[in-house]
């Protein structure tokens, strides 16, 4: 039997059968250890290098840089954060020779293959170790080509964030790069030493000051002299009489004897200055004011709109805060990296009659439109037909951009101590999904709200991220729900969405589901019998059907029919098994091959525990919202009953199950096993099962073995298998695919087998003590 900690460690031997006090510290447990972290803001400038659609970072310098001649070179320079060791699989495409420096040692240098082939990419394996990592590119000019392509493999699943090098710029987010120098002269910047290990050791740091060095280098951090003698709405905006700006500030009232708050200064056109929302000062035309205000101790938001004027005068406001004759300090109203001695935050600027709500403009999680465009009002297609805006500062193309910068993962999928939330992928959808269960079982409305609240992290953030793509090439966050490709983009974290949507009714929640289904039901690649698979060309996944997309696909359907009452998506669900069922199942086994590959026109044949796991958990979420009289049901409920027996029959010792099913040499896996108790404990409850039983024992069984083995006393979850990709062998899942303590693939699902299991005992109760009673089962 496979053991992952001592007894006495077990949460069966802290708690025993108390099943609600093992979910609490499951629950809480991942609470504590996922901090409700929001997104991280940084200055971006937008003149600087922007990622294309698959997240790389395109350094495309012949574009740049037109009159560069041979024997010239450029270098870009960034830094990259490590919270904790990870390894990132990262891809370079030449435009000409490259060389790319690690931490200051050489790793990697073009060939003449790389350098000719517009196609070829190579991928290189870094190590990022806990604090600050360097990147150094050294590009050089030939007549072919200029520059490279650099970024993570799947970027939109392993992100990687750069941030600028220098003093000048800390904090900032984006490459540095410097403008095209002789080769002579870049030589003497740098001093390569001639061992085999090719370190660099340059003499200038990217800690340093930028000025120290020789090189010039990009994007522009100050304005023109030119531009620094304009104000900043005109060199921001231009001049464009009628239209309007907002500016948004803080005032820091540390005065605690004074809650007047005298405001003076002057305006080349109409003002309106709002304090915490509400109005204080009116200005009908060009001219001086003065007004005194209520504001409380500590901070205070104040908002200008400011009309540029017809006239010839310079689109310009002043603005002095006082108490008690005291200048008062303003900061910038969000905390934002890179914004160092900036003290306002600009939007616009908008045409007339397109002015937001005051309430609407004092957050940071929407855009705004700018003019009257007319267009289509499609969720995917607003931003296109109408120009939208979004908060900037008084610095050369200087914008604020919101970062997703908390866990990132990594090719190795371990899981570190930085917390998950805010995050919209897959494997956190089921986690969601069980911390909502766990608190409604639990009646803890603390537990629930945390689930909606991280869905709402990122579905307010949904336009933005929209828009973001549109700007910068690649979003900075929302990544896999904006660049949605696949069913594990959008599937299990979007079900999740609208099992919380019953919790919270937020209205961000809705078009994203519309979006969703229309990429299922209308977008999605099928088979020519309608059965959905992955095209992925190019990909390993390449034309292969997985038995985990019945997870990432049903589940959200049958929600989405529930909450729209759309029929066809339940019906395409129902569809989806029968269709599955014909390339996967194993009838001698009675249970599903993890993958069929359409290259080969054969499933693998391997019975991967957890494949299996999302399908019997998918089905009783099908099943469940079945009408009795449904066509495809009965032929459901014997699958899902063909399904059970064959589970039930290799039940291993301890009551786990292993990770290939039917090799028993292989390891006891834990999160197939929670969704095989789930599955049968629904079985049971639901009434679906011929012989319930059987599985009454399985399921409990299955339970104790899990908080005996897997489930330590502090809540940590143990032996779980890693992010699986596949092959036709059992021993790639055996060997390579090693167990994850606190991966997110097993905690949700340990916390919905643990309610699961729980309910089936509750109701089995009631059916005792109540045997002539007709009961329904509880939701």
């Amino acid at each position: 039997m496979t053991t992952y900690f001592d007894e006495p460690q077990s949460m069966y031997y802290r708690f025993g059968e108390d099943q609600d006090q093992i979910l609490k510290v499951l629950a809480e447990r991942y609470i504590g250890a996922n901090a409700q972290a929001d997104f991280v803001y940084r200055v971006f400038q937008k003149s600087g290098i922007l990622q294309n659609e698959k997240g790389l970072y395109d350094f495309n310098l012949s574009e740049r840089f037109t009159d560069t001649h041979k024997g010239q070179v450029s270098y870009a320079a960034a830094l990259v954060w490590g919270d904790e060791n990870r390894n990132l699989d990262v891809l370079i495409r030449c435009y000409g020779p490259v060389r790319f420096y690690f931490n200051d040692q050489l790793v990697y240098r073009s060939t003449i293959m790389d350098e000719i082939n517009p196609d070829a990419t190579v991928k290189l394996g870094i190590d990022i170790k806990p604090g600050w990592n360097t990147l150094l590119l050294e590009m050089k000019y030939t007549p072919a080509g200029f520059g490279c392509q650099f970024g993570s493999d799947e970027g939109k699943v392993r992100i990687l964030n750069v941030l600028a090098p220098f003093q000048e710029r800390q904090g900032q987010a984006g490459w540095v790069y410097t403008k095209p120098v002789d080769q002579e002269e870049a030589a003497r910047a740098f001093s390569i030493s001639s061992t085999t290990s090719g370190s660099i050791q340059p003499n200038w740091n990217l800690f340093g000051r930028e000025q120290d060095g020789i090189f010039e280098w990009l994007p522009n951090r100050e304005w023109s002299i030119e531009q620094q003698t304009r104000p900043t709405l005109e060199r921001l905006y231009g001049h464009v009489p009628g239209q309007r700006a907002y500016a948004w500030t803080r005032i820091n009232n540390r005065d605690s004897a004074g809650n007047l708050i005298s405001l003076s200064g002057h305006s080349s056109g109409p003002l309106t200055i709002w304090v915490n929302g509400k109005p204080a000062v009116q200005l009908q035309e060009a001219g001086s004011f003065e007004s005194e205000i209520q504001a409380s101790y500590g901070q205070n938001d104040l908002l200008v709109c400011s009309e540029c004027s017809a006239t010839t005068e310079p689109w310009s406001f002043t603005l002095n805060a006082a108490v008690n004759g005291k200048q008062l300090d303003l900061e910038l109203p969000k905390h934002v990296h890179g914004a160092s001695g900036q003290k306002w935050m600009y939007v616009g600027p908008f045409q007339a009659e397109m002015e937001p709500e005051v309430q609407d403009l004092l957050r940071t999680d929407r855009v705004y439109r700018i003019n009257a465009s007319p267009g289509s009002n499609e969720v995917d297609n607003q931003h296109k037909h109408a120009e939208h805006t979004y908060w900037q500062l008084d610095q050369p193309d200087a914008r604020i951009r919101p970062y997703y910068e908390n866990a990132m993962l990594s090719n190795k999928w371990t899981v570190g101590s930085v917390t998950n939330y805010g995050r919209w992928d897959y494997p956190l959808g089921v986690t969601v999904y069980g911390l909502l269960q766990t608190g409604r079982y639990l009646d803890r409305p603390d537990i629930i709200r945390y689930a909606a609240e991280h869905v709402q992290a990122c579905t307010r953030m949904y336009d933005y991220s929209l828009w973001d793509r549109e700007q910068y090439g690649f979003p900075a966050v929302n990544q896999q729900l904006v660049m949605m490709k696949m069913l594990d983009n959008c599937g299990s974290f979007g079900s999740a969405m609208l099992e919380a949507y019953s919790e919270c009714n937020d209205p961000t929640f809705l078009p994203i589901a519309e979006r969703i289904a229309d990429f299922m039901l209308f977008r999605l690649e099928r088979q020519e019998d309608g059965a959905f698979y992955r095209k992925c060309i190019g990909e390993f996944a390449e034309n292969t059907m997985w038995a985990d997309d019945l997870y990432m696909s049903t589940p959200f359907l049958v929600r989405y029919a529930r909450q729209t009452g759309e029929q066809s998506a339940l019906d395409e669900a129902a569809r989806q098994f029968l269709l599955y069922r014909k390339y996967l199942f194993m009838p001698e086994f009675k249970m599903m091959s993890h993958v069929y590959d359409f290259k080969y026109k054969q499933a693998t044949y391997i019975p991967w525990g957890r494949g299996n796991g999302w399908t019997l958990f998918s089905l009783t979420e099908v099943l469940e919202a079945l009408p009795v009289e449904h066509p495809d049901r009965p032929a459901l409920i014997q699958f899902f009953n063909e399904l059970c027996d064959g589970y039930a029959a290799l039940q291993g010792e301890g009551g786990l199950w292993h990770q290939v099913l039917n090799y028993a040499n292989t390891y006891q896996e834990a999160s197939c096993t929670a969704m095989f108790a789930y599955g049968f404990a629904r079985g049971v409850r639901f009434g679906w099962l011929e012989q319930p039983e059987r599985y009454i024992e399985a399921s409990e069984r299955a339970w104790s073995g899990l908080t005996r083995t897997a489930i330590d006393r502090q809540g940590n979850v143990h032996g779980v298998c890693s992010g699986s990709r596949y092959a036709f062998t059992a021993e790639y899942y055996d060997k390579d695919l090693l167990t994850v303590t606190n991966d997110n693939h097993g905690i949700g699902i340990m916390m919905l087998a643990g309610t699961e299991v729980a309910k089936m005992k509750e109701h089995l109760a009631r059916q005792s003590t109540t045997p002539t009673t007709v009961t329904q089962p509880s939701m």
